[in-house]
Order: structure tokens, then sequence, then C-alpha cells
């Protein structure tokens, strides 16, 4: 296994994800956040890379089999968030025109497979870019797909709760507080879940379940030439889903917003990547800046 580099709270791997996590240790991160090359979009100048297979069928195959190692590699009571654009056909046995559904294709593969599916999350993205069509909508959304590896995982909603913001809301859980009250403690507590739950179901003090549409603008990364993740959707998955002081790992490190997101909320980080070069780039950028705090979860905003 090829260390790139090092240290108490890095470790980045230069190599292909499915060799490179063959050596990893079983059951020994927490939290697994990340976004795959998507099919037939972009060349990333590496033999055999992600994305480039010639058909749908090849990448859902190829993928499904990276995320069978790293099932693997992740505790039991761990979390893999899973994000993914969409393609359309182009070439190929299919008709041009179509929308591959690749998201769900992946999805359901990784099902068969042992994955547990418990959330389709769509990144609505407020910003995006215009596109040049007449005869479709254009797209502003990608899929985030939680997955977990057991029915019962650590799962954190506290730092990313929204306010309850009108007073329907306010009166609404005053009402529910006020009825469950009545109820036994075991029914008071969310099936399934470890981590910081309310004592009443659904209700927090600190504000409401931000549900599974999250409305995150793109940021722009000068640096690359390729769409990279928002550092604030990275955020939330880890803080959602990783214990405080545990270990995030990343099979597509690239331009490293996982490993930023970790770092700088208290975590260990493990990145692989096919590229030298964008290990390096991720070292000379996003993973140098540990030094602040990516998410307050006091704003709800990144910093």
């Amino acid at each position: 296994m090829s260390v790139h580099y090092q240290d108490d709270h890095l470790t980045l791997h230069h190599g292909d994800a499915l060799i490179v996590l063959s050596d990893i240790p079983s059951d020994s991160v927490n939290c697994i956040v990340t976004s795959p090359p998507y099919f037939g979009l972009r060349n990333y100048g590496e033999k055999d890379q992600l994305g480039s297979e010639k058909t749908p069928e090849e990448y859902v195959e190829a993928l499904t089999k990276v995320f069978k190692k790293a099932h693997r590699v992740l505790s039991p009571d761990g979390t893999l968030w899973l994000n993914l654009g969409d393609t359309y056909a182009n070439n190929g046995r299919t008709a041009s025109k179509n929308l591959l559904g690749i998201p769900w294709r992946v999805a359901l593969s990784l099902q068969d497979t042992g994955w547990i599916l418990r959330n389709d999350i769509i990144w609505e993205k407020p910003n995006a870019m215009p596109e040049p069509v007449k005869d479709r909508l254009t797209n502003r959304h990608e899929h985030l797909f939680l997955f977990s590896k057991s029915p019962t995982y650590w799962f954190d909603l506290d730092p990313i709760r929204e306010p309850h913001t009108t007073q329907s809301d306010v009166i609404h859980w005053t009402k529910r507080k006020h009825e469950q009250s009545f109820l036994p403690e075991n029914k008071q507590q969310a099936n399934g879940v470890k981590g910081r739950v309310s004592g009443v179901a659904g209700y927090s003090e600190g504000g409401k379940n931000p549900g599974d549409i999250w409305k995150i603008n793109t940021k722009p990364f000068a640096e690359a030439h390729f769409a990279t993740m928002p550092p604030e959707l990275a955020a939330r998955c880890v803080l959602t889903g990783s214990h405080p002081g545990g270990t995030v790992l990343d099979p597509f490190s690239g331009a490293g917003t996982s490993g930023m997101a970790a770092i700088q909320n208290g975590r260990r980080y493990i990145g692989i990547d096919v590229s030298k070069k964008y290990l390096d780039l991720s070292l000379r950028t996003r993973l140098s800046q540990g030094a602040f705090n990516l998410y307050d979860a006091s704003t709800k905003e990144p910093q």
C-alpha cells in the first residue's frame, strides 16, 4: 500500500481504491463520505480511471466492487454518504438523450451487496449553471445517498438541525412534547439510532430535522478543473455520521473536501486517490486549512 502522506490527523494513499482498501483493517473507520467520478463526464488523465467504462453496467459493477471493500473497513455502527450525479446517453446501446439513472442503478446494486439504504437526500443547487438545452428542464440537483452497515448506527442530528421558524412549528412540537410525556420511556427513543437523540421522538429544543432536501450552493474551486463537493455538504455528512474524534474515509479523495470537513471538525481522515496530482493539490489547498472550524452549528453555515 502506497502511503503518500501521513501525520497524526491525516493519511493519504496513492493508488487504486480497490487495491488500497484491501490493506485497510476491518471495522477501522467510522464514516465514509465520498463523491466518485461520475460516469462518462470527465477525463482525469489516469489509465483505467473510474468513470471511463464503456457502459453504465460496467461503471455500476466497478463502483459496487469498491464499496464491497469499503463495507468491510467500516465499523458496524458506521455510515456511508454517497454523492452521485446523473448522465445522459450519447452513444452505445442506449438511445441518445436518455437520462441513464446512474445514481439509482448504483444505489440498488449496493443494496444487493448488503448495504442498508436509509435516505435519498436531494442536494438542490440554487446557483446551478444554466444549460443550453431547449427540450428538457435544467438540472438543479444531485443525489446524496445515506447507507448504513447495520440497522443500528451512529447518527447525530444536533449539529445540522434547523431553527423552528414559525409559531406553528413551536405550537406543533409543544403539543407533541406534552402528548409524548405520557409514553413509556422506551417508546420515546428513536429506533435503531445511536448518538444524541431527543427524549421526544422528532422534537429537539435545538431545532427541527432538516429533512431530505438540502439547499446548498456549489462552490468554485479555482485550483481544479473538475467540479468539487461543496464544503458545507461534506461537513453535514461528517458531523451527522461520524463520532467526535472518529475516522472518516474517502476512497475517491480528489480535492480533499471530505478530508477538510473531517479534520476541521475534530476527526481523523483517510483519503485514497489514483491521481498523485490531486493528492498534492489537496495537501496544498483544502487539507492545509485545518486550523479553523468549517461548520458552526450555532449558525448552520460554513465559516
